[in-house]
């Protein structure tokens, strides 16, 4: 799923700190690039940032469809307990858009631990093959 980079309306895709719900999940709606190859990772991301948002990351959920993301920050690690589907995982050295890439964990299957990545300060959660051509080191930028 490798789309054309849009311009971005007013600057630089910043974290932006919209409502939290009642369990500190951001609204949906958000997207994530990576800036250093081009594309949009996905349209649609919502940005878990709650204790118990991102406590539950993934969890209950049937699958994580083509074009959608879940960014979790702060977090520096991950795991697929319970979960129905794989996914691709991008850790990020920061809480806030951009950050860097630090590791790519591709397909990751239900029912493991992800990779303790020194450094991590947050991650986006993508469906199996979702990461794209992203490597580490990647400029990666979430926002509206």
């Amino acid at each position: 799923m490798n789309r054309p980079l849009p311009t971005l309306a007013g600057g630089a895709g910043a974290w932006t700190e919209s409502p939290a719900g009642p369990e500190g999940a951001g609204e949906a709606g958000e997207i994530v690039r990576n800036v250093t190859r081009g594309v949009v990772l996905a349209g649609r991301a919502e940005i878990a940032r709650g204790f118990f948002a991102r406590g539950r990351g993934l969890l209950g959920r049937v699958a994580l469809p083509e074009g959608e993301a879940l960014v979790i920050a702060p977090c520096g690690s991950i795991h697929t307990l319970g979960m129905r589907f794989a996914i691709d995982v991008l850790f990020v050295d920061g809480r806030h858009s951009p950050a860097r890439c630090l590791a790519v964990a591709r397909a990751l299957p239900p029912g493991r631990v992800g990779p303790m990545v020194r450094g991590a300060r947050g991650v986006i959660e993508l469906p199996a093959g979702g990461a794209g051509p992203s490597e580490v080191g990647d400029a990666i930028e979430w926002g509206t």
